[in-house]
Formats: C-alpha cells, sequence, structure tokens
C-alpha cells in the first residue's frame, strides 16, 4: 500500500474538497476588504485591538539579542498584519513584571524565593503559569528602565497598566528606577552585553492592602494605588490612561 511522508492513509480528494466547502460557508460571513472596514471603524472614533505576544526585550533586533524570539514584538508591526497607521498604535504593561525563558538569561528585578512563589501564584488570571505548558513564569517587580526602553522604541503615546490589583497583599512594594552596572548607575536601558552585569536600585513605595478586584472608577482606588500609579508614569515618561483592575474585560478604571 502507498505510504505518505507521515505514515498516514492518503487523502481522499473528493472528501477534503466537500469539506472544504463546508468550511467555506461558515466563513465567508467574515470574509471583507479589512483595510477599509478597519480605517472606517477609526474614522468613527472607535478602538481596534490587536493582540501581540511577549514584549519589547523579545524583539530580534532592538531586544535583549541573542535572548530573543523569531518574529517583532514590537507594536509597530502589528501594522504590517493589521492595515492601520503607526499612529494609532498605543502600549501595554503590567503592574510587574513577568518573563518566559531560562533561568540564565537577564531579569533585572526578579523576585526569587518564596516571595516570587506568592506573586506568581496571585499573578495573572490563574497564576503566571503557561497556558499551555503550565511552565512557572519569572516574575519581579515593575522595572522602569525597560518599560521606558519599550515606550520609546515603540513609540508609545499612552499605557494601559494591567494587573494592578494583584498587588493588594503588598506592605510596601519596591519599583526598580535604575541599574547598577559596573559601578555606574543609569536609568537608560543597557546594550545586551552589559546586561547580565545589571544590578537593580530599588525605591519602595507603600502599599494599600486593600481588594480592589473590579473597580472600575479610578478616584475610588486607595491613594496608594494611585500613587503607584503616577509615580510609573512619572518615571516611563508616559501616561497612563487605563488601570485594569482584574482579569475581566470589563474590570478597568480610565485615568483621567
Amino acid at each position: 500500500m502507498f505510504q505518505t511522508l507521515y505514515h498516514k492513509p492518503p487523502i481522499n480528494a473528493e472528501a477534503l474538497f466537500r469539506e472544504l466547502l463546508e468550511l467555506r460557508e461558515i466563513i465567508s460571513p467574515y470574509v471583507g476588504d479589512t483595510v477599509t472596514y478597519l480605517h472606517q471603524a477609526l474614522q468613527n472614533g472607535k478602538s481596534i485591538l490587536l493582540e501581540g505576544q511577549l514584549g519589547a526585550m523579545k524583539d530580534p533586533d532592538l531586544g535583549m539579542v541573542p535572548m530573543t524570539t523569531s518574529s517583532h514584538t514590537l507594536a509597530g508591526f502589528g501594522c504590517v498584519g493589521a492595515p492601520v497607521p503607526p499612529t494609532t498604535i498605543h502600549d501595554v504593561t503590567k503592574a510587574y513584571s513577568s518573563c518566559v525563558g531560562a533561568q540564565t538569561e537577564p531579569f533585572v528585578s526578579e523576585l526569587l524565593g518564596e516571595a516570587g512563589a506568592e506573586l506568581r501564584r496571585r499573578g495573572g488570571d490563574q497564576g503566571e503559569f503557561g497556558a499551555t505548558t503550565g511552565r512557572p513564569r519569572r516574575v519581579g517587580w515593575f522595572d522602569t528602565v525597560a518599560t521606558k526602553y519599550g515606550c520609546m522604541v515603540q513609540g508609545a503615546t499612552e499605557v494601559a497598566l494591567t494587573c494592578l490589583d494583584v498587588l493588594s497583599y503588598l506592605d510596601e512594594i519596591p519599583v526598580c528606577t535604575a541599574y547598577e552596572v559596573d559601578g555606574q548607575v543609569t536609568k537608560s536601558f543597557p546594550v545586551p552585553a552589559l546586561l547580565s552585569r545589571a544590578e537593580p536600585i530599588f525605591t519602595t513605595l507603600p502599599g494599600w492592602k486593600s481588594d480592589i478586584r473590579g473597580i472600575t472608577d479610578y478616584q475610588a482606588l486607595p491613594a496608594n494605588a494611585k500613587a503607584y500609579v503616577d509615580f510609573i508614569a512619572q518615571e516611563i515618561q508616559t501616561p497612563i490612561k487605563m488601570v485594569s483592575t482584574g482579569p475581566k474585560r470589563h474590570e478597568i478604571a480610565l485615568h483621567p
């Protein structure tokens, strides 16, 4: 009997063609001129959500080479796959840091031990674990040096800060605001060759120690939570216009 490359029975061309015709009928209502559709939505003042992967530090050109992925992760490259102009792109960042990768990769503000395990357990929607593999992600304190760099290379005009509610259990919240590299303090993100020698310099802010899950009125947030947001915005030199207080789509507070 004829053997295929994958050691499976040969494909029945007629049956496959009939299946494709059935799929065509399911897909056809969603086929259209996406260029015109999206630009009309922009003209009507609607928001367009593009889903990306990873972050600026995993970009093969401007990230932490060679600890990067194979495709571009900058927000501007969303314009390549989706017909929207670069001027419409904003930026998103978490209220703390997370990383997927080997322990040998630089992660300046990484939080280890029991404290790291606690943040990992509380983070994300159901903890900071890979959705497919279940592999635990590395977590750390918010890094304003790396985030400011990410905003700069992506041309971000404003930021959405997610997962603010995750930090509600903390008495104090360290924020990495500078690096020390070979005895020199810098707030500029170093080239990859120097990153492995960078040590974090932290500014510690008071926590708010209250449950803010689901709050949609920004003014209803505790004073220390708003101070945390404002401090980060000042450090990354980009306004934060949206704060998420939970993983659900409606759990969002707009910063005035």
